[in-house]
């Protein structure tokens, strides 16, 4: 092949530009710390490199939803802390109100205290996350739960939903809760059924919140769950003897002796503190069809001929409607008669019962919450131990070899160099000098 002088021009120019353009794309890896400079430098490097990118961004991401699940949860936890703290203290005053020594301004006195107790619970429950945004309103953050209609009666205008924010790729976890949930769906009494003093009350009995034996039988289809024990008072006789009956308000039948209700004396005799059985008892009972309700309760004190009590399914019964009957009972106090005092007092124990089962709905709301923040934690861990796996194959893919880069630069300058020289040698060739 014939070379023309041209020829050798073209080629040692040529020769001289890749080694310095293969000089210069070093120089920009060193600079930039970076191996690959655009994907064409290594296409399937570039393209793990850009999958573990989006694997990295969406992982930033679920970073962020985490310390913001962290941050609502942390401020539900702060007010459930505090509503927990303000029962308790309503719980004490409760117990405190039932010494017999206290005086009707004594009671008046609780009842003002509990009053304000009652705003800063209303308080707590419309609480906001100082964003705009309230704790216990469900899916309707920007709208506040709870306003007061009247003295106990309170309305709320969320919804039942909880906040969702995703804190892992497959995991989605609840960053706030319903107040309702929290502070209206409170059963009363035990939980299962609630007693109270009828209307017609003329002794000083008391009767306490019950005990479910079998929730199994308790919740038959044949229990009615609605009765009133009757009490009767024969004072013919020394001493005088009460006898009660437990009557089935919705068949309108007694359930000792399987008729219509009659007037005392009764079957069963009272004795005060004994436990009285939603069971059959036989003798003294003659109702031919046994029964068993799985359910027990205890009166104390003396009933009055005519007195009664009511044992009913457990309903929903918020926590402000608790405090203000508790609050209502305080500033009506009593007068010193049996009847008052008995009135009084069993007041106190339906108003105790509900603040028992409002402290421990308050518990088990805030132990879940406790809970969802252990996950939050978890998932937060795993989220960082991957940050860290996705940098270093990051790393790895584009990151330089620096101690290689600059070898590389070193060896390619001496290319450079050679090419130049040669080039030299090369062009300085000349026919006549060959000739001369």
């Amino acid at each position: 092949m014939r070379i023309s002088t041209s020829m050798i021009y073209d080629m040692g120019v040529a020769g001289m530009q890749h080694n310095r353009g293969n000089q210069v794309k070093l120089q920009e890896q060193l600079a930039s710390g970076q191996r690959m400079l655009t994907p064409a430098d290594d296409p399937v490097a570039a393209a793990s490199a850009l999958d573990v990118r989006q694997a990295q961004g969406l992982n930033a991401q679920l970073k962020i939803n985490g310390d913001n699940a962290r941050s609502q949860l942390g401020l539900e936890e702060n007010a459930l802390a505090d509503a927990t703290s303000l029962l308790q203290d309503v719980k004490t005053l409760a117990v405190y109100a039932g010494n017999p020594t206290l005086s009707n301004s004594d009671r008046a006195s609780i009842a003002t205290e509990l009053k304000s107790r009652y705003q800063e619970l209303l308080g707590i429950a419309n609480r906001g996350d100082g964003n705009g945004q309230f704790l216990f309103s469900g899916y309707q953050g920007g709208t506040q739960p709870f306003s007061q209609t009247g003295p106990g009666s309170v309305s709320y205008a969320g919804d039942a939903g909880q906040r969702l924010i995703q804190i892992g790729t497959t995991r989605t976890i609840p960053i706030n809760d319903s107040g309702d949930a929290i502070f209206r769906a409170i059963k009363n009494g035990n939980g299962t059924f609630a007693t109270a003093a009828g209307t017609a009350f003329a002794g000083g009995a008391t009767i306490d919140a019950g005990i479910v034996t079998d929730p199994a039988k308790w919740n038959a289809a044949a229990n009615a769950k609605d009765f009133t024990i009757r009490f009767d008072v024969n004072n013919g006789v020394t001493p005088p003897v009460t006898t009660y009956d437990i009557v089935d308000n919705v068949n309108n039948v007694s359930l000792l002796t399987g008729a219509a209700p009659a007037a005392g004396p009764h079957l069963r005799t009272y004795v005060a503190g004994a436990a009285i059985s939603l069971a059959t008892q036989s003798p003294p009972d003659t109702n031919p069809t046994p029964f068993d309700f799985g359910a027990t309760v205890a009166v104390s004190g003396a009933p009055a001929s005519g007195d009664t009590f009511t044992i009913q399914a457990s309903t929903n019964q918020d926590i402000f409607s608790t405090l203000q009957g508790l609050i209502a009972a305080l500033d009506t106090g009593t007068n010193g008669s049996p009847a008052a005092t008995g009135v009084y007092r069993n007041a106190l124990n339906s108003a105790m019962a509900c603040l028992d089962n409002a402290f421990n709905n308050v518990l088990e709301v805030r132990a879940d919450v406790g809970a969802r923040l252990k996950e939050v934690d978890a998932a937060q861990g795993t989220t960082e131990d991957l940050a860290l796996q996705y940098g270093k194959t990051l790393s790895g893919l584009q990151d330089l070899d620096y101690t290689k880069a600059i070898s590389d630069l070193n060896l390619q300058q001496v290319y450079l160099q050679a090419a130049q020289q040669a080039f030299l040698k090369t062009t300085s060739l000349n026919l006549f000098d060959i000739l001369r």
